[in-house]
């Protein structure tokens, strides 16, 4: 990424509106979304005030990476219920340079102590309170960005987010499920400034390049007097993390996966998150004719939800933290295995079972090792340069009921709840594990040239949004606009990643639109179909022209470089 005064990276952030629900089975996108359109650099977030966090930093000479930094830490204290401090962000990054996309996996772990998990495995992983919380990921996420990909200073793209603490807001909403309460009592904002400024203290006192200048940043946060605070809070609240987990935190720099569809290569976060089963989707889908099937008819949803199904109960099945468990990837993206699954698909039938397949020994199907008992929110962002670099994240912080981590004004996410307590399955919490998450950005070449950034709210039905985006740009040859704005349809036949619950078998919702005929040759087939009133999925993207680099952006609140 070049390291110039003009932006030329896209980066797409966007925090949705409505901060949709983690668990939400439908989530609908705003019914008027926001469009900007230019060449100089355009940036995409839910809240005004990160989107001017993003265009401030162009404004100021700094590159994609130092917008999509700053956009971050603006949306992480706009909007606390979506992302937080204490939140997540795998982040996928195009670097226009060296023609290459890798991928910063944001993402914390559990704790380590052997004890702790002791007490999961028989209490159960409670759902918001501290316990469920991981190590926060945030800020040496965004600090590995600035290194990596950045011109700026932690202390430059830091500044916009203080403005916005040093003004008292926004306010911060608990859902507890029975009531919706404001926090009061405390000025987390005035703390949680306190707290930043001594990171950029550590940054300024520091000798040495400016990598390790930024390095002080994480230290004093991971290792220093922020840990000291954190772990104390921990031990009074009853939680399991400690500052030795806190001070093992790094965030890991990998290739991410890809595979071609049509001609186009898509890009996907790895089996640390559901992003993989796209991918798988879209290599059975590939075997079908579905422009010729027409868009949103019955043939056309038919196969789509059934190919998805298929590829979601090898997720549940296989899917976990890559340093604990072998996930057989390179297995499941096969020609091989891709081509058995595929004959699975019966044309006029919906599947009203959980069917994983076999791919160590290539078999079709297995009984999937989950049978039962089965029992927040998130954000999207996007960014562009006009270099052509790209990133598109998707920020999420999963809503705690654990309050304020004493003065440091830090809010912390609950994302341990996307493990499970199952002996033996892929996404059983271990010590120092990190759970299988649902954010799952998306990068769409073609001819080796970026022409879409996607990032999606809405968890388990994230990447089902996704899929069907690309569909309707790369089979019905839609515009960016009118991919984001086609009715879209989901389902609901898998296990959660969210506490586990039980898979709604047969589940098909449709747009309330669709035709009458359709939903009734849809039931015909089994489909358990019901009606929703929105596209399901909040999804923010850009569409890039990769001739003229000229980018359009869609979203809840979308702005340019002038």
């Amino acid at each position: 990424m070049r390291k110039v005064i003009s932006i030329s990276t896209i980066s797409l952030f966007l925090l949705a509106a409505g901060a949709w629900p983690q668990a939400t089975k439908t989530p609908v996108t705003p019914s008027k979304p926001s469009v900007a359109a230019g060449s100089q650099g355009v940036v995409v977030s839910g809240k005004s005030a990160a989107t001017a966090a993003g265009i401030r930093i162009l404004e100021q000479g700094g590159n994609a990476a130092d917008a999509g930094a700053a956009t971050l830490l603006a949306l992480s204290v706009t909007y606390v219920g979506a992302f937080c401090v204490g939140g997540e962000i795998p982040i996928l990054v195009y670097s226009a340079d060296h023609k290459s996309v890798k991928l910063l996996e944001g993402q914390g772990e559990a704790p380590r102590d052997p004890k702790a998990i002791a007490w999961y495995m028989e209490h159960g992983i409670p759902d918001g309170d501290v316990k469920a919380a991981a190590v926060p990921s945030t800020i040496d996420a965004v600090v590995t960005l600035l290194m990596l990909y950045g011109t700026k200073s932690f202390e430059e793209v830091v500044q916009p987010t203080l403005a916005i603490l040093d003004a008292g807001g926004p306010s911060w909403y608990i859902d507890t499920g029975s009531e919706k309460r404001i926090e009061t009592g405390v000025n987390w904002q005035a703390d949680l400034a306190v707290t930043l400024r001594k990171l950029v203290e550590s940054e300024k006192a520091a000798k040495g390049t400016r990598q390790q200048r930024l390095q002080a940043v994480s230290d004093r946060f991971y290792r220093g007097d922020v840990a000291d605070a954190l772990e104390a809070w921990y031990i009074e609240k009853g939680g399991f993390l400690r500052k030795p987990d806190l001070a093992a935190h790094k965030t890991p720099v990998v290739d991410p996966l890809e595979a071609t569809y049509r001609g186009y290569t898509v890009y996907k976060t790895g089996p640390l998150t559901q992003g993989p089963y796209l991918l798988q989707t879209l290599r059975l889908l590939e075997g079908f004719d579905l422009k010729k099937m027409g868009f949103n008819s019955a043939d056309y949803i038919h196969t789509v939800i059934e190919a998805e199904k298929l590829a979601l109960a090898d997720r549940d099945e296989y899917y976990g933290d890559p340093n604990f468990v072998k996930v057989p990837m390179q297995q499941l993206l096969s020609d091989r295995y891709t081509k058995m699954r595929r004959g699975l698909i019966d044309p006029k039938k919906a599947s009203l079972e959980l069917r994983p397949g076999d791919p160590f020994n290539m078999k079709p199907t297995k009984p999937p090792t989950i049978t039962g008992p089965w029992h927040g929110g998130t954000t999207v962002m996007c960014v562009m340069d006009k270099f052509g670099n790209v990133i598109a994240a998707t920020p999420s912080g999963l809503s705690s009921t654990a309050g304020v981590a004493g003065h440091t004004g830090i809010i912390h996410g609950s994302r341990l709840s996307s493990l499970n307590t199952f002996v033996g399955t892929p996404n059983v919490i271990q010590p120092g594990k990190r759970p299988r998450i649902t954010l799952s950005p998306t990068l769409l070449f073609h001819d080796n040239q970026p022409v879409l950034a996607i990032s999606v709210a809405g968890g388990d039905q994230q990447d089902q949004a996704a899929i069907q985006v690309i569909l309707n740009y790369v089979e019905f040859g839609m515009s960016p606009e009118e991919a984001f704005k086609a009715p879209r349809f989901s389902t609901a036949h898998f296990i959660s990643s969210f506490g586990q619950d039980r898979a709604d078998l047969g589940s098909l919702s449709v747009p309330n639109t669709l035709p009458e005929e359709v939903q009734a040759d849809l039931r015909a087939r089994g489909h358990v179909v019901t009606l929703g009133r929105g596209a399901v999925g909040g999804v923010a993207l850009i569409g890039i022209d990769p001739k003229t680099k000229h980018a359009t952006t869609v979203g809840p609140a979308a702005g340019k470089m002038e």
